[in-house]
């Protein structure tokens, strides 16, 4: 198993030459983990062979290019997309993008019979296998309702957290696997920003170490979701907060093998 980051960052931007882009990765080349700006950089042959979305939850940095991937390859595809959410992101999908008002109700078009979009809910614990590859969905702490996701291989797995407050649920979670690689879990604020995370359910460098301590499987830690006015400042508060845990900045186009 492949895994490609094609967005990391908590906002958009030229960032000193270097276009940022929100939350999505590639699974080898048929499955999307979000689908932030990032998808946006596929070619339309990459887009068209994307099979499987799932989404940790439905805040629009996670989902903006999932209506218009829809759009842009339906008539290059001959099964519907499925989207992979719990029911509570399902619903938002439905009740506020796929409406009509905003976009067109790709679960009734082309027709109800042949739609080119279909929704598969899932819960924590849920997991859905595609061949060798196995996608859990975990417990996390948000302000709408949401996932973390692990992907294991036959060989290794991998977590990515989503958007995180703090949520014991998770450790206990990851705790359990034992062929855990990497983790890829989000810290959005500064420190001086603390009740602006705690409110927004994301953490800050404080929160992250509190996180942290409470892994106790060995792993290669990566940061993601931070905002993109603060990014270096974020990371070298982590430095400091985090200790023996050597936690690395997430970057676009890494890619890590399982």
């Amino acid at each position: 198993m492949k895994v490609r980051i094609l967005g990391c960052s908590g906002g958009i931007g030229d960032s000193g030459g270097r276009p940022l882009r929100t939350t999505a990765m590639l699974v080898d080349d048929d499955i999307l983990i979000d689908c932030g700006t990032g998808a946006g950089d596929l070619t339309i042959v990459e887009l068209a062979r994307i099979d499987h979305v799932f989404l940790t939850h439905s805040h629009f940095d996670h989902i903006a290019c999932l209506p218009m991937l829809i759009d842009s390859v339906g008539e290059l595809r001959h099964r519907p997309l499925t989207v992979h959410a719990t029911g509570a992101t399902l619903e938002a999908l439905r009740a506020h993008v796929f409406n009509w008002a905003i976009w067109p109700d790709f679960l009734q078009i082309p027709s109800p019979a042949h739609p080119a979009l279909q929704f598969d809910a899932i819960e924590v614990g849920t997991v859905v296998s595609l061949g060798e590859r196995r996608i859990t969905a975990l417990p996390v702490r948000h302000t709408v309702p949401a996932v973390a996701f692990q992907l294991a291989s036959a060989h290794a797995s991998l977590v990515f957290s989503g958007d995180t407050g703090p949520s014991p649920e998770l450790w206990t979670a990851v705790n359990r696997i034992d062929d855990l690689r990497y983790l890829l879990i989000e810290t959005s604020y500064t420190e001086p920003e603390r009740r602006l995370a705690a409110a927004s359910g994301h953490l800050c460098p404080s929160m992250l170490a509190m996180e942290l301590a409470q892994l106790k499987r060995s792993a290669e830690v990566f940061i993601t979701h931070l905002k993109p006015t603060q990014p270096d400042q974020i990371m070298a508060e982590i430095g400091v907060r985090v200790g023996s845990v050597q936690a690395r900045r997430l970057q676009p186009q890494q890619v890590f093998e399982l």
